[in-house]
């Protein structure tokens, strides 16, 4: 009975990442380009429309890592899986790092002259992070059937290593 709770709950967090997936897919669409839903009100990208986008990108790690993560046994993951979960969550900083530049004072323009401004390179930052995003959950993908190795396994790794 315990295997069948412990399936379940990989299938319940596998159907909440989907969930959180497809809400910052939607989140990020409204952020980045509000004319889809007919709310586009002024030429230039503002602030509240960043950080929606922004938080959209959260919302599409977050689901990502949670559905990709519900895909291999508990509590164990292979390496690249693990480092595909890091450059994933890297690539978010550096599209928040890119995308909210103005705001931060690391933009090309000064906070005190001017409103929040989105330019050709912030562009271009957050289009890189959302690459290295990719690249991380490609990582995270089993492609084989994932099978953590067994005890005896394990003990037979540790004697031979004794022996040399």
């Amino acid at each position: 009975m315990s295997e069948q709770i412990k399936k379940q709950n990989r299938v319940t967090l596998r159907r909440f990442g989907i969930v959180l997936t497809l809400l910052g897919l939607f989140m990020f669409v409204f952020g980045a380009e509000p004319g889809f839903f007919g709310l586009d009100q002024s030429d230039a990208v503002g602030f509240v429309q960043i950080g929606v986008f922004t938080f959209g990108l959260f919302l599409l790690c977050l689901g990502g890592s949670f559905s990709l993560y519900s895909l291999w046994p508990e509590n164990w993951k292979s390496i690249p899986a693990d480092i595909g979960l890091r450059l994933a969550w890297t690539g978010f900083v550096i599209a928040m790092a890119a995308g909210m530049a103005d705001i931060f004072g690391l933009g090309t323009r000064p906070i005190a002259t001017s409103t929040t401004f989105f330019g050709y390179w912030q562009a271009r930052g957050v289009l890189i992070g959302q690459i290295i995003i990719g690249i991380g959950f490609l990582m995270m993908i089993p492609y084989r059937k994932p099978e953590p190795p067994s005890a005896e396994g394990l003990e037979e790794t540790e004697k031979k290593g004794e022996k040399d």
